[in-house]
């Protein structure tokens, strides 16, 4: 796995180069701010090297406000193959929701806390590289809690509530499984259900997952 890391404070960012080298992951540039990281990325795409993951602050300068997030969303539009983790201090919904606006696919949102949890964080950033999607449970949380306001889940249970959200972590159905401490086929009911309710048909094939998971942000 290729990665770049965008990320203002030289100590954090030393730290996330060593957390992925030591994991034979390589780490081909490190910049601490987001004009630089557009500017990298614009490079390594022109040279045909573009990274499998870009890992980013979502606050850099010059005014530590959203330059990372905002980097983030300019490079999914520019090269939609791209993964992007941005990493952040505190839950800020409308950052995640606007990373996710054209869809989930590699794309991840954790609190920076989650860095600790190596393994963790690593397992995201490998899930993101391989276009999947890996959202903080903090993040979920808070965006469950505004959904229970709106009509659009309404009809969920809160068993499909917590299978949604957990979805929305990335997580798969045996994943799932294994948080709940229930069987596959339990879970596999569930989100049946879950798109039953959505209105999302078959038709719509494994694009339903993406696409039940982005209804639950946006509610």
């Amino acid at each position: 796995m290729r990665v770049v890391i965008a990320e203002d404070s030289v100590l954090l960012r030393e730290g996330l180069t060593r957390l992925l080298t030591d994991r034979g992951h390589e780490v081909v540039a490190g910049v601490g701010d987001g004009e630089a990281l557009i500017k990298t990325i614009t490079e390594l795409g022109d040279q045909g090297e573009l990274p499998d993951v870009v890992v980013a602050d979502v606050r850099m300068p010059p005014t530590h406000t959203d330059e990372g997030v905002r980097a983030a969303v300019q490079l999914r539009r520019a090269h939609p193959e791209l993964g992007v983790l941005v990493l952040s201090q505190y839950v800020e919904e409308r950052y995640a929701t606007e990373l996710l606006a054209g869809s989930s696919r590699g794309v991840g949102y954790l609190l920076k806390d989650r860095v600790a949890e190596v393994r963790e964080f690593v397992d995201a950033v490998v899930r993101v590289a391989a276009g999947g999607t890996a959202l903080d449970p903090e993040v979920v949380a808070q965006l469950l809690g505004r959904s229970r306001k709106q009509d659009v889940l309404a009809g969920l249970t809160p068993r499909e509530r917590e299978v949604l959200g957990l979805m929305a972590e990335g997580r798969t159905n045996s994943a799932i499984a294994r948080q709940l401490v229930v069987s596959d086929g339990a879970v596999e009911k569930h989100v049946s259900n879950i798109f039953l309710k959505l209105g999302l048909s078959p038709s719509d094939g494994d694009h339903r997952r993406v696409l039940a998971v982005l209804t639950y942000l946006n509610s």
